[in-house]
């Protein structure tokens, strides 16, 4: 049987860690080419690596998403590198590292910078790679929300407010991007866990989230990669401009 995404390439943001990268080593486990984009340059090539070892393809470019700049220098190596970009997870952003606290009480510079990695970011990044993706003639981009937006989470609004925005780009990104064949959508996790910390999550809130769930357990990577890997495959041709809640049943909507 043939590898479902053999012969493609995905380039995935924010890939040197948690999600991004077990997305890496998924695609690349179903036969993608995986250029891992990230800021950490060390991270990065260790993922690389580490799906090479694996048998796979996968190879790290430094990207800083909230810079035009650097989205553009990704954009000039992957027209030198390959034919074309077959798949875009738009998967970087600033979560892990927010202290909780009031939205009167969050300074500006940080609201900025969270505001430039998770949303001005994807747009930057798909405006770049737009040539790439258009000579693939059926390419995929997968961008990542939250199912923060949907429970109204408090103690990080500009969180929740950059992954709305995520979800209403990805509606608009659909509509304009189906004329190329390109198809956009976007994934909405709940509460994962991954080796990168989680400081500000308490056991007494995950067992809420737990309870709220219709799974009760604590979601993994492997409970998200597959719906991505799904979107960025021609299994998923028909489906454009949908936000996939992948949460347990955290939300129904």
């Amino acid at each position: 049987m043939t590898a479902p995404l053999a012969g493609r390439t995905v380039v995935i943001t924010g890939a040197g860690q948690g999600l991004g990268r077990a997305y890496a080593h998924r695609v690349a486990a179903d036969g993608a080419t995986v250029v891992i984009a990230d800021l950490n340059t060390e991270a990065g090539e260790h993922v690389a690596a580490e799906v090479t070892e694996k048998g796979g393809n996968a190879r790290h470019h430094h990207l800083d998403v909230g810079d035009p700049a650097s989205c553009t220098a990704l954009a000039e190596y992957v027209d030198a590198e390959f034919d074309a970009v077959h798949g875009l997870v738009n998967n970087a952003a600033i979560f892990s590292t927010i202290t909780m606290r009031p939205f009167w009480e969050i300074p500006v510079d940080e609201w900025d910078r969270l505001m430039a990695v998770n949303l001005r970011g994807p747009f930057l990044l798909t405006a770049a790679l737009l040539p790439a993706l258009r000579r693939a003639g059926d390419a995929s981009v997968v961008n990542v929300a939250s199912d923060a937006v949907w429970l109204g989470r408090s103690g990080y609004l500009h969180y929740t407010a950059s992954k709305g925005g995520v979800t209403a780009m990805t509606y608009s990104m659909s509509h304009e991007l189906g004329d190329d064949g390109i198809r956009v959508n976007a994934i909405s996790p709940g509460p994962t866990y991954t080796e990168v910390p989680r400081g500000t999550v308490s056991a007494g809130q995950k067992a809420a989230m737990h309870a709220a769930q219709a799974l009760h357990r604590d979601a993994e990577p492997e409970d998200i990669v597959g719906v991505v890997a799904f979107l960025l495959s021609r299994d998923s041709r028909w489906v454009t401009g949908q936000v996939l809640s992948v949460s347990g049943g955290l939300i129904h909507r």
